[in-house]
């Protein structure tokens, strides 16, 4: 299926300036800190924030998911457009396993808008599914929503120093 399946956007004031709320998004040590939902952990963050800069991140599920403790979620992609402090705009697919060959079954366009307010900033994340393919695509489509919003709270509270 090659269509757009499903949308979802996220508008966030996040409480940290544009520069810092930025960079969150583009050292690849700091993403690594916070990306993912809840619960889960980025053994491995490779993310090279600038035109066709590659991303590969290896999610792993924490206790706190419980019978699910262990399990990875591998994805990549690529960036498509890098405009400093005001918009990222990549590729992600969701991957069967860590092989870095290995095909996606869940693909997305990733859009990112930072709005300087002075101390804080207005982000607002727009994902388009362009790709699914198969059972595990469909269990990823039911848990998009939750696990995006998980992890832009992640993000709010990683660059508030909540976190």
């Amino acid at each position: 299926m090659e269509k757009n399946v499903k949308e979802l956007t996220i508008t966030r004031i996040l409480d940290a300036p544009q520069k810092t709320v930025w960079k969150a998004w583009t050292d690849p040590k700091l993403v690594q800190k916070w990306w993912g939902p809840r619960g889960v952990i980025n053994p491995t963050c490779e993310w090279d924030p600038r035109p066709n800069g590659k991303i590969y991140i290896v999610m792993q599920a924490t206790k706190e998911l419980g019978p699910a403790e262990g399990m990875k979620w591998p994805m990549k992609g690529a960036f498509k457009e890098v405009k400093p402090e005001s918009r990222l705009v990549f590729s992600g697919g969701a991957m069967d396993d860590v092989d870095r060959a290995s095909d996606t079954f869940l693909e997305s366009t990733i859009t990112v808008d930072f709005e300087d307010l002075g101390e804080k900033t207005k982000m607002n994340l727009h994902i388009v599914v362009t790709k699914v393919g198969g059972p595990k695509a469909e269990a990823a489509l039911q848990g998009m929503t939750q696990g995006w919003t998980q992890q832009v709270d992640k993000l709010g509270e990683f660059v508030s120093g909540k976190k």
